[in-house]
């Protein structure tokens, strides 16, 4: 039920006041945890958004901001895709049916694309990391990339080629305030 009405300068969003449509567009998407060690220790490929089963402590943790994406990953079991090791803190307001921090949680994909990532990652070294998580229209969504892992010597070029490029940057930046 999205409706939109002028009123004074201000949007009226799904009954809530949004003072401008950037305002609008941060609440129909906002990132709640990016996961940047995925990118350090992954040669990361094909990303998929996925939803995700959560409780109602859950979901109020998250939006707080309490989650852990560092150690996750996802795999198939039973012709399910479930999320492993998603560290989500408890909530502050909870009571005793508080959520566990650290379970396995249910992704919610189409059969075909489970059936596709399944085969991916039967291949020696690929694997499932969870690259970020964020909201998108009021849903909790994850998106997830397939990934080999990288040896060290990989790491360390990555490294310098991320130094060599803030060098050239921070240069540019200095060349255009003289």
């Amino acid at each position: 039920m999205l409706h939109l009405k002028k009123r004074a300068q201000s949007l009226v969003y799904d009954g809530a006041r949004v003072a401008d449509v950037e305002s609008k567009a941060a609440y129909r998407s906002k990132i709640l945890s990016d996961n940047r060690a995925a990118r350090h220790n992954y040669h990361l490929s094909d990303a998929i958004e996925a939803g995700l089963v959560l409780t109602g402590t859950e979901v109020k943790a998250a939006k707080d901001g309490k989650i852990v994406l560092k150690d996750s990953f996802g795999e198939v079991t039973g012709n399910e895709l479930w999320l492993v090791n998603l560290h989500i803190g408890q909530y502050s307001h909870g009571n005793i049916m508080n959520h566990e921090p650290v379970r396995k949680r249910k992704l919610l994909m189409h059969r075909k694309e489970i059936d596709k990532i399944l085969r991916q990652t039967r291949e020696k070294g690929l694997t499932l990391v969870p690259t970020k998580m964020y909201l998108k229209e009021g849903r909790i969504k994850v998106e997830m990339a397939i990934g080999k892992g990288k040896k060290i010597h990989d790491k360390r070029d990555s490294e310098r080629e991320r130094e060599t490029q803030a060098e050239a940057k921070a240069g540019l930046a200095r060349r255009q305030r003289q």
